[in-house]
């Protein structure tokens, strides 16, 4: 499901505008990326938890060339799965 199959879904199921589910829908993903940035980390009850985690730099090589270089550290966004979700999941393809 991408973006705007979410959007529809969403005005469909709660009677909605496009325009009006899309805002709703931004919001949210919005607030989540607003508080990764700040650090802080959001936990969705039964769905999952996103965080920031951190990587150490460290000497790399380049594929092309294979010449080292320093890889910078870095932040990225973490997802973790809910136990109800990923037991939703795991359930659906024993059928």
């Amino acid at each position: 499901m991408n973006k705007s199959q979410l959007i529809e879904e969403l005005a469909m199921r709660e009677g909605l505008s496009l325009k009006d589910a899309e805002a709703v829908l931004n919001v949210f993903f919005e607030s989540i990326t607003d508080g990764l940035v700040k650090g802080d980390r959001a936990e969705i009850r039964g769905f999952g938890s996103f965080k920031t985690k951190s990587y150490d730099g460290y000497q790399g090589r380049n594929p092309k060339s294979g010449q080292p270089i320093q890889v910078q550290p870095k932040k990225l966004p973490f997802f973790k799965v809910g136990k109800e979700l990923r037991a939703l999941v795991d359930n659906d393809t024993e059928n």
